[in-house]
């Protein structure tokens, strides 16, 4: 058993870094009026943490046109966020003194996301390029979150072993990725509610989190498993 602190720290990015659903709420708003319609709330919620592919399919259920073209809404889509990306990006809570602190204690870090590489991109002036020694975005792995694929990618990168590692999420799709792919995780929700489940560490908000609390969630994880 490691004892020791997180081999790495995986933060996953829309809603648990930057407050960037409230951007990608505009631009699909925009985009189904564009469309002739109008979003639901229910389909814009099942889109969060989700990947693009399962987004516009949500959107062309909710507004009743299943053979609607794809490439067009999705090139439309990311030219917008991307505009309102540049913008800049609002943090969320404790999210910024999180990833200082966590690098500064010398741990390696991976931004794990949903979110294509272009949007990524632009993101990350706000965030910063080199507090992340690896990223993994949506259009880069074969099957994305929920899929355990991009935290176990994110681990093989850096070179860690996934059940050392301390994921961060905020969504229900986001949290499913991370358990299942063996990490401990963390999770503090921003637009949906997450219940409560077994392996999962749930907090209202990043503030107060640090280096240690993440080294405590780890060893309090490691006791919990079974003796081989």
């Amino acid at each position: 058993m490691n004892s020791q602190r997180p081999a790495a720290v995986l933060f996953d990015m829309d809603g648990t870094l930057v407050d960037s659903e409230k951007v990608w709420d505009i631009a699909l708003y925009e985009l189904a009026v564009r469309a002739g319609g109008e979003l639901s709330q229910g389909a814009r919620h099942a889109m969060v943490g989700n990947s693009m592919a399962n987004s516009m399919r949500i959107l062309r259920e909710d507004l009743g046109q299943p053979d609607r073209p794809e490439e067009p809404d999705v090139k439309w889509l990311t030219s917008r966020v991307f505009e309102l990306f540049r913008e800049g990006l609002v943090w969320r809570p404790g999210a910024a003194e999180l990833l200082r602190a966590v690098k500064l204690a010398g741990m390696p870090t991976a931004l794990v996301t949903s979110t294509g590489r272009l949007l990524v991109e632009a993101a990350l002036d706000t965030l910063g390029r080199e507090n992340f020694d690896v990223v993994v975005c949506g259009d880069e792995v074969t099957m994305p979150k929920p899929d355990p694929e991009p935290y176990r990618t994110a681990a093989a990168l850096l070179g860690v072993p996934i059940t050392e590692c301390i994921a961060v999420e905020d969504s229900p799709t986001g949290v499913a990725s991370a358990l299942a792919s063996g990490a401990v995780v963390l999770a503090v929700p921003a637009e949906l509610e997450l219940p409560a489940t077994d392996g999962v560490h749930l907090r209202t908000s990043l503030v107060g989190v640090d280096p240690a609390y993440l080294t405590s969630l780890l060893i309090s994880h490691e006791l919990l498993q079974p003796e081989h």
